[in-house]
């Protein structure tokens, strides 16, 4: 199944990744507490908002290609995965 959202979750984690990088190099530098805090907290939203994206995209294709494509049996199992990836929401 091609996923057209994960190139820009890709993205968002590369920004993410280039973001934690700063704030290693702002450790290193002795920068104030309170900068570092701010962009950890935006590392956090930017990793957040791609897990979100993720979980969606799996249910608008995944599964829903899983449920119409399957008779009962597929449907339950579909069900039982979407029980199962919304715990990470």
């Amino acid at each position: 199944m091609k996923h057209t959202d994960h190139p820009e979750i890709l993205n968002r984690l590369r920004r993410a990744e280039g973001h934690l990088k700063t704030i290693m190099r702002m450790l290193e530098e002795e920068r104030a507490c309170l900068d570092i805090a701010q962009q950890l907290q935006a590392v956090e939203k930017a990793i957040a908002s791609a897990k979100r994206q993720l979980v969606q995209d799996h249910i608008d294709h995944c599964l829903e290609h899983a449920v119409d494509a399957a008779g009962e049996a597929g449907q339950r199992e579909a069900l039982d995965e979407f029980k199962q990836i919304v715990r990470y929401l």
